[in-house]
């Protein structure tokens, strides 16, 4: 368990300190703003379709250490995927970062593993999870989430487009 922790934390500075696909995209077709009120945390996620594969993203912002690692892997485990793949990462991901998934029944999940141990961080589930609330926005067209908009998205599945 202290491998893992120290992994865990390995990774977040890692990607905090070198964010991977940080930047603006200037020709984006999809764009969300998203942002969690608790701790401040605001993002945006740019992205571009080719046809129905996620062809370039990268996102900005000002957020935490998790926030930041979150949507730094995230942009970079979702890059040349099909949007239907990207959703089921995302479903996964919002999953197995609120403790409904285990990591041993996934299949996609790959490396964004280590963010398992954030369900048991419950104040800072929603920090990990905004980049994801965020990429399934800009997907779907809508231009901002929120982790205090309507119902708790770490206690509501977003659903299927």
């Amino acid at each position: 368990m202290a491998n893992y922790k120290a992994l865990y934390q390995e990774v977040i500075l890692d990607h905090n300190k070198k964010p991977r696909n940080y930047g603006t995209l200037a020709h984006a077709s999809h764009h969300a703003v998203g942002h969690n009120p608790l701790c401040g945390d605001h993002i945006s996620v740019a992205l571009s379709l080719d046809r129905e594969c996620i062809d370039c993203i990268a996102f900005q912002g000002e957020s935490c250490a998790i926030c930041k690692a979150s949507a730094s892997m995230m942009t970079s485990a979702v890059k040349g995927k099909t949007r239907a793949d990207a959703e089921i990462l995302i479903q996964e991901f919002l999953a197995m970062a609120t403790g409904k998934l285990k990591v041993d029944s996934l299949n996609h999940i790959g490396r964004l593993a280590v963010f398992a141990g954030v369900c048991d961080l419950p104040t800072r589930v929603k920090c990990a999870i905004l980049p994801w609330h965020t990429l399934h926005a800009a997907l779907n067209s809508v231009a901002s989430a929120s982790t205090e908009s309507g119902p708790d998205p770490s206690h509501a599945p977003i659903a299927n487009p």
